[in-house]
């Protein structure tokens, strides 16, 4: 057996701007957990050490727990709070959405795009007529993915603050179920990276909709090859 791992680590947010980096490699002692990690980060970068108890941890872009071993070659990011500067960017809520706070929200003096994409209820599916859709999420869960995903389209496009709201409950046609609204200097990177975001966020956040027919049934939308036929 090997005496030592590589493992890669990767920093978001305010933690990238205490560290310094983006990401950094560390070669660490087979055994080693993700929460022995971070106390070793905190003893490298102590202001790290303000965010103990209040992150999220995530190998290989899945979430772990504090004890989770590591392993060769695995890639570790350590979540920052949700707000985290950014007061409501990312929210589950039963209220009805409006972007116009999300875009005075990401908005700066130095960003020269900001990309607004509604996801709207629309009247039919694979064929079907629709009556309405409902959405059930694990909220705070579907928070911090919310964040996760952002602040990897941000380290990935470079772009600026962003934003996420998504809907859940009743929503009658027409209504909008999620915003995602990005800020970047320039526009390819604000609708590439709103772009992969919509996709991630089927992808990976747990939100689920319900489509109820005209017909009078009903049927959760559960794969992913349907689910990309549907708005959102």
């Amino acid at each position: 057996m090997s005496d030592q791992i590589t493992i890669l680590i990767r920093y978001f947010a305010a933690h990238r701007e205490i560290t310094g980096c983006s990401n950094e490699t560390l070669t660490l002692a087979p055994g080693t957990t993700v929460g022995a990690l971070w106390e070793m980060l905190t003893e490298r970068y102590p202001r790290l050490a303000g965010y103990s108890g209040r992150l999220l941890f995530a190998v290989n872009q899945e979430f772990a727990s504090p004890d989770r071993v590591l392993s060769d070659g695995d890639e570790v990011a350590f979540i920052p709070p949700v707000s985290g500067g950014a007061p409501d960017a990312f929210v589950v809520t039963t209220e009805p959405l409006d972007p116009a706070p999300l875009v005075a929200l990401v908005q700066a003096p130095d960003m020269g795009a900001i990309v607004t994409f509604a996801g709207v209820v629309r009247d039919n599916f694979g064929g079907r007529k629709t009556a309405f859709l409902e959405y059930e999420a694990y909220p705070g869960m579907a928070e911090a993915v919310l964040a996760q995903i952002a602040a990897e389209a941000r380290a990935r496009w470079r772009t600026g603050a962003i934003a996420v709201h998504h809907r859940v409950g009743r929503l009658e046609i027409g209504e909008t179920a999620v915003l995602v609204v990005v800020a970047a200097p320039h526009r390819r990177e604000a609708f590439e990276a709103a772009a992969w975001i919509m996709d991630r966020i089927k992808e990976v956040a747990p939100i689920w909709k319900k489509e109820h027919w005209a017909d009078g049934d009903a049927e959760w939308v559960g794969d992913e090859k349907e689910r990309k036929r549907a708005t959102p």
